[in-house]
């Protein structure tokens, strides 16, 4: 029965794979560049499934990956930073760089960038915009190399090819790894890197199965299983 949930085009994509076989990455991102329909360029997502307690601080995954060929999509990095900090991050290619003058805009409601990059000293005055930058993933974080006196560092790698993820509260880790314009070859690597990153991430007290399933898709296809088997 034709799953009425979904259009003519998507569920033509799902005719692109077995729902109950789980394919090895090259096959996988293959499938997903093959199901794309949409007239932008789709991302290509990942969906890791853990086996892990996110309730218990020790095993709420959270980090940073360089993804080896990009993300595929320009992004506009606002760093907070006074004087030579200030002059560092625009050397290294920071779209924008300021300390009150960008905390008055940001209060007044600009958003326009995706990622804030922040020495320590000015994390002082973000404080204030918790309830704004928080929700949006945007508040400068240490463990994300967001919050820096390395700023260089953290611009240049950010317009390489830097993503932050977190697992959620049932467990699942999601990211963009390309788009579905990029080759095969591209695609593997950025999902290799990815995953390698997860497994370093395995905590100690983690029991029993890890990597439960794993999954990609473009923006709007259906998902495609990936055999988790090597990765456990």
């Amino acid at each position: 029965m034709p799953n009425q949930l979904h259009g003519k085009k998507y569920r033509a994509a799902e005719k692109n794979r077995d729902v109950a076989a789980a394919y090895q990455p090259a096959q996988a991102l293959e499938i997903v560049k093959k199901s794309a329909f949409a007239k932008f360029d789709e991302s290509v997502e990942i969906a890791v499934r853990l086996g892990v307690d996110p309730t218990h601080a020790d095993q709420a995954i959270r980090g940073t990956v360089v993804l080896p060929a990009g993300t595929g999509k320009k992004v506009r990095i606002l760093v907070i930073a006074t004087g030579d900090k200030a002059k560092e991050a625009e050397a290294a290619g920071a779209d924008m760089v300021g300390a009150e003058d960008y905390v008055a805009k940001i209060r007044e409601g600009f958003l326009d960038f995706d990622v804030l990059i922040a020495t320590p000293d000015q994390m002082g005055k973000l404080g204030s915009l918790g309830k704004v930058l928080g929700p949006r993933g945007l508040m400068p974080n240490p463990k994300a190399g967001t919050v820096t006196m390395d700023v260089t560092r953290a611009v240049r790698e950010t317009k390489a090819g830097k993503i932050e993820f977190r697992v959620d509260k049932a467990g699942n880790v999601q990211a963009a790894i390309g788009k579905v314009s990029f080759d095969i070859g591209a695609l593997e690597t950025n999902f290799t890197a990815f995953m390698d990153q997860i497994i370093r991430m395995k905590p100690a007290s983690s029991k029993g199965v890890y990597i439960r399933n794993v999954s990609v898709s473009s923006s709007m296809g259906p998902g495609v299983r990936i055999d988790p088997n090597p990765y456990r």
